[in-house]
C-alpha cells in the first residue's frame, strides 16, 4: 500500500473510531469527492424534496437535522453530522446552518447549505438516513434568533477543527459540538462576551449533557491521531486515553439532550434506498434496511 493510500486508510479508521462528522465536501477527506451519476442525483434530490416538504409543513421554524455519512455501524451510530435547519435562513428557507471544514483554508467555517446540498453530502447514495427533531415554537424562536445572529454564532466557532474534539475543552471543535454550544448559549441565556465557548461548555456539563462514548479498543488507533490531520487526542482526559476512549459530540448525544429538555420536540426519521423513501414519525427508529412498517409514509422512487 502506498503512503497516500495508507494515510487515507488510517484516517478512515480513526475517523470511524472517533465518530467524525462529514460535512459538505467531506472535510475529513479533502482529496475525496463523492461522484454521483444522473440517476443518483435525481434520487437524492427527490429525497431532499420530502425532507424540505416535511419541514415546511411542521409548524415550527427550527429543526435539529442530522444525516448519515461515514459508516459508524460498528459503534451503534447511524448519524455522523448535524446542523440546524432554519426557516428564516437568508440563504433559502430551511437551509442548514452548520460547521464545515474548509479544506482550502484548513480551518472550520460556518456554512448555510440548502436541504438538497445537505442530503447530497451523503457517502452512500444507495442507502441513507435523515433525522429531524422539530422544536416547538416557543423553544425554536430564541434559538432561531441566536443562530441567525452572525456575530454571535461566529463567536462560538473555534479556530481549530478536530473530528473527534472533546466536548469540554475549547481548543478544538467538531461540527456537532458547535451545535451543542449554540444550544447551550441560547437555553442558558449566556450573554455575549469573553469565554463564551467555555461558559457554554460549563453549562452543558452542569445540565448533564452526555457526549457519545467511542471505545476505540486499541492504543494503536489512538496513536494514529499523532500522524493524521484533523484528528487529535491530547484534548481528551488522560483517563479516557488510557482506556482508548473518545467522548465526542454526535447527533445522537445532541438529540438525547434536546429530547430530555424539550418533551414537545417531535422526531421524524426519513430513509431511502434505491426504490423508495420511508418517513416515520416518532416510534422506534427505522431499521437498517430502510424497510417500512405500518403507519410509515412511503414514496416510490422508481
Amino acid at each position: 500500500m502506498t503512503a497516500p493510500r495508507w494515510r487515507r486508510a488510517a484516517l478512515a479508521l480513526v475517523l470511524a473510531a472517533a465518530g467524525a462528522g462529514a460535512q459538505a465536501g467531506s472535510p475529513g477527506f479533502c482529496d475525496a469527492q463523492l461522484k454521483l451519476d444522473g440517476t443518483q442525483q435525481d434520487r437524492l434530490l427527490r429525497v431532499a424534496a420530502v425532507v424540505r416538504d416535511t419541514l415546511a409543513a411542521s409548524g415550527t421554524r427550527v429543526a435539529l437535522i442530522a444525516r448519515s455519512g461515514q459508516d459508524l455501524a460498528r459503534f451503534g451510530q447511524r448519524y455522523s453530522h448535524a446542523g440546524l435547519s432554519l426557516a428564516g435562513s437568508a440563504n433559502a428557507p430551511w437551509s442548514v446552518r452548520q460547521l464545515f471544514f474548509s479544506c482550502d483554508e484548513k480551518r472550520p467555517r460556518l456554512f448555510d447549505q440548502g436541504i438538497a446540498g445537505f442530503v447530497l453530502g451523503t457517502e452512500n447514495p444507495s442507502l441513507g438516513y435523515v433525522s429531524l427533531l422539530l422544536l416547538p415554537p416557543e423553544v425554536a424562536a430564541p434559538l432561531e434568533q441566536r443562530a441567525l445572529d452572525n456575530a454571535y454564532a461566529l463567536r462560538l466557532l473555534a479556530g481549530t477543527y478536530s473530528a473527534n474534539a472533546y466536548p469540554f475543552e475549547v481548543h478544538f471543535q467538531n461540527c456537532n459540538q458547535w451545535v451543542a454550544e449554540l444550544l447551550a448559549s441560547t437555553w442558558g441565556d449566556l450573554p455575549d462576551g469573553a469565554d463564551l465557548r467555555r461558559r457554554a461548555q460549563a453549562w452543558l456539563r452542569e445540565q448533564g449533557y452526555v457526549p457519545t462514548v467511542f471505545d476505540v479498543g486499541s492504543p494503536f488507533i489512538m496513536m494514529l491521531g499523532w500522524f493524521i490531520p484533523y484528528v487529535h487526542s491530547l484534548d481528551h482526559p488522560l483517563e479516557d486515553r488510557a482506556q482508548s476512549i473518545y467522548r465526542v459530540s454526535m447527533p445522537a448525544s445532541l438529540e438525547a439532550f434536546v429530547q430530555a429538555r424539550v418533551p414537545g420536540a417531535e422526531r421524524v426519521e426519513i430513509c431511502h434506498d434505491e426504490r423508495k423513501v420511508v418517513l416515520r414519525r416518532g416510534g422506534v427508529p427505522l431499521g437498517p434496511g430502510c424497510e417500512a412498517a405500518e403507519g410509515d409514509r412511503v414514496v416510490a422512487l422508481d
